[in-house]
């Protein structure tokens, strides 16, 4: 995976993360169904290569929705294919946590994409909404059960159904967001973010997040995927290295 392949994305690929820039500036990197088929690829990639990703937009827009042409020509079978929510649910899924860098706008499928996500930080300018009743559609790629999950009920009946737009301050205040920073540092903090979490295992993050995305199954999950780590060399020597170094203080 390289930077220059794709036609919708630039790919940049590190040794424990993935870079991907949504590219479609002539469109407000609205989501295509040729950008849906090339985010799959990247998503085979980091299931056959588990590693870290971060998600952001060209040009300071996330993502300015679906592709609204494209939706206008699909009809209940396309719907039923849940185009864009199977491939929402499978950055939902990677091993790996996921990382969403917001700048601009993040609206209609843009957002859905944020929030499958398992982390966002936003810039000072980025602005969440879900304005798909106005088209006679509804937000059918996560947001009807993601968001609720993620801001609580009723601030995403506010975004849902009443239209509100939530800006950067109310996506922190929401819980939406994990920081907001100013727009020419945001990809700075968002490397930092992921810098602090490939410092962990990264066996540890794959079985937290595995234990944290699987309701109802606690707590014999926690117990097994404990009981993985317990065994393994990397615990042993983190915590052997942890041990030295406060015998040492």
């Amino acid at each position: 995976m390289s930077e220059g392949t794709y036609e919708t994305l630039q790919v940049e690929e590190r040794e424990d993360r993935v870079v991907v820039t949504l590219h479609r500036p002539e469109a407000r990197n609205a989501i295509s169904g040729r950008m849906i088929d090339e985010l799959h690829e990247v998503c085979d990639r980091l299931t056959r290569t588990p590693k870290l990703l971060l998600l952001t937009g060209h040009a300071g827009v996330f993502a300015g929705g679906a592709d609204i042409a494209e939706l206008l020509r699909r009809g209940s079978s396309e719907a039923l294919q849940g185009i864009n929510s199977r491939l929402f649910e499978r950055v939902r899924r990677l091993p790996m946590p996921t990382v969403a860098a917001v700048d601009g706008w993040a609206l209609g499928g843009g957002a859905e994409l944020a929030y499958a996500c398992d982390l966002r930080i936003a810039a000072e300018d980025a602005v969440f909404g879900n304005p798909e009743p106005g088209l006679g559609i509804l937000a059918a790629a996560g947001a009807c059960w993601r968001l609720p999950e993620l801001v609580g009920e009723s601030v995403a009946k506010q975004v849902l159904l009443a239209g509100r737009n939530l800006d950067a301050p109310a996506a922190l205040a929401a819980g939406l967001v994990i920081a907001v920073v100013p727009a020419d540092k945001l990809l700075d903090e968002a490397h930092a973010l992921l810098d602090r979490m490939a410092r962990s295992s990264a066996m540890a993050l794959r079985l937290t997040k595995l234990v944290v995305d699987s309701p109802g199954a606690h707590p014999v999950a926690d117990d097994l995927a404990q009981a993985l780590l317990f065994e393994g060399e990397d615990k042993k020597d983190r915590m052997a290295r942890f041990l030295e170094k406060r015998s040492r203080a």
